[in-house]
């Protein structure tokens, strides 16, 4: 979907394993009259699938030899619907990441978080069995329980799962008149505030980082120009103040400004600082010591850039989950 290559996290089956997870291991006894002594011991089964399906497979008798002694206690607990919920929403455009090989990383957009809504029923024959059980679970929601799921192994990341519950009903059913035995049945109602994944995708390490700071050329004081080299005079001594008295055209500038750099090239760079306005094409250049002059050919209308600085990991070769600092390689303008 959305030019994405089929990925499948398996989050949804997760969190019903997770949830049903929590009762799985439920043990029912029962004791001598005086209530001292324990004399029968079993682990309650635990099945997934909805009331309603228990409930018959439960009553129904097509042989006329099963009893409801026979397949209760029982347990069954089932997915019934999912919402979106907003007040757990985080930005859209964070990330998690996860290191990979050497030279690659794992990416993955945070999740979209979603609640689970759960039935689960208890079957029993008689209020001691199902009040025994009911006190192996509720006082471990108050109202919520936190589970630890490893939703995305391969983030190598677990996330605590909150389970609430909601809602505790005791019914009665009956499989005939009122000489049969009597069915009865607890529902309880949990929400699991879980999340819904994106795929994860690998990109390559970021090995360097580079900064570019400009200043815009509106707002400038300082200006890179070109000059004709091949048709000019002399040379500008080092930080000379230059002035642009006319253009090649006769017209009045009266620009002043501080020589920084000066190619002494054939490509014909000339940078200067403290400008009171911004020089043209065609304007001549003048050193005020120097008297070296230069036609202005054309002027840098990009802005101009003033410091590059690269920032790479020490050691080159470290890798994401190393521990390395950093080297920093500055360089200011208006060498750049």
């Amino acid at each position: 979907m959305l030019g994405n290559s089929h990925f499948y996290n398996r989050t949804i089956r997760k969190v019903v394993v997770a949830f049903g997870t929590m009762f799985n291991d439920i043990v029912l006894k029962r004791y001598t009259a005086d209530g001292t002594e324990s004399k029968e011991s079993w682990k309650v089964p635990l099945s997934y699938g909805a009331k309603e399906k228990y409930l018959t497979r439960i009553t129904s008798d097509p042989t006329l030899t099963k009893s409801v002694q026979t397949v209760v206690p029982r347990i069954s607990f089932d997915l019934t619907g999912m919402s979106y919920d907003s007040s757990r929403k985080q930005l859209s455009t964070l990330q998690n990441f996860s290191a990979n090989t050497n030279t690659a990383i794992r990416t993955q957009y945070v999740p979209v978080p979603y609640n689970f809504e759960f039935s689960v029923s208890i079957f029993v024959r008689n209020q001691e069995d199902g009040t025994q059980i009911l006190e192996q679970i509720l006082p471990f929601f108050t109202p919520d329980f936190n589970v630890t799921v490893d939703f995305i192994s391969q983030m190598d990341q677990h996330y605590d799962m909150p389970v609430i519950l909601d809602s505790v009903t005791p019914s009665v059913e009956y499989e005939g008149d009122n000489t049969t035995t009597r069915l009865i049945i607890w529902d309880l109602t949990f929400t699991a505030k879980g999340y819904i994944w994106p795929p994860v995708k690998e990109s390559k390490y970021i090995r360097q980082a580079n900064t570019n700071l400009y200043i815009e050329t509106a707002s400038r004081t300082s200006q890179k120009v070109y000059v004709d080299y091949a048709n000019g005079a002399g040379y500008f001594d080092d930080e000379e103040t230059i002035f642009v008295t006319t253009n090649t055209n006769g017209d009045t500038r009266d620009i002043t400004g501080d020589l920084a750099y000066f190619s002494n090239s054939n490509t014909g760079i000339i940078v200067v600082n403290n400008l009171n306005k911004l020089i043209e094409a065609n304007d001549i250049i003048v050193g005020a010591t120097s008297n070296a002059s230069y036609n202005v050919s054309s002027v840098d209308s990009e802005p101009l850039k003033t410091v590059i600085i690269i920032t790479t990991p020490d050691p080159t070769s470290a890798n994401a989950e190393d521990d390395f600092g950093f080297t920093e390689t500055i360089t200011e303008w208006p060498f750049t």
